[in-house]
């Protein structure tokens, strides 16, 4: 222990640091959620799928069980004079005017794409697609800043007619990209 005490001091700092490093949350496994990232195979999705629609956070962010807990959330999030102006917006074009902003915070933060437990009771409502939820949740938040009855069910029925209709739009302007008839052989 001939070490000058500069040298000394310097090791242990250099031992306390790296134990600090290792013993972190940033650093060390315990810490740290599954990997993200797309799953390898169905099965994976599905079993990502259905742990995260259990959680009640995920990302650190609160996932609201049902509808009314959604508009209990955004009115916790929006301030006053937010949620007077969109109460001002006619309800038409609250979602088309909202959708950029509101609704790509909801797909985000409510992780519509990766499924939640929201996510989860709105494909149950028969709403399926992200941006639909999104727009859906519009409509059901301006209808409840306005005490209007949500109709969750005649709701949903619109945007599954909208979705199968654009579907059916979609076929009849396609394009056949190849043609062919085959000869069968007798």
């Amino acid at each position: 222990m001939n070490q000058p005490l500069f040298k000394r001091t310097a090791q242990k700092w250099a031992t306390l640091f790296t134990f600090a490093l290792l013993t972190s949350p940033v650093f060390s496994q315990a810490g740290q959620e599954k990997p993200e990232g797309p799953a390898n195979n169905e099965a994976e999705f599905q079993a990502r799928y259905q742990e995260r629609i259990t959680k009640d956070r995920l990302h650190g962010i609160y996932i609201p069980r049902n509808l009314e807990d959604a508009c209990q959330q955004l009115n916790k999030n929006i301030s006053e004079e937010s949620r007077a102006k969109i109460k001002a917006i006619p309800e038409d074009s609250v979602a088309q005017l909202l959708h950029d902003r509101l609704g790509r915070w909801m797909i985000t933060n409510w992780c519509f794409y990766e499924g939640s437990r929201f996510s989860h009771y709105l494909r149950s409502a028969g709403v399926s697609y992200p941006d639909d939820m999104a727009d859906f949740v519009i409509i059901a938040y301006h209808r409840h800043l306005h005490g209007k009855p949500i109709e969750i069910k005649e709701l949903a029925i619109s945007y599954r007619e909208k979705r199968k209709q654009a579907y059916q739009e979609e076929l009849k302007s396609g394009k056949i990209l190849h043609e062919e008839t085959r000869k069968r052989k007798n």
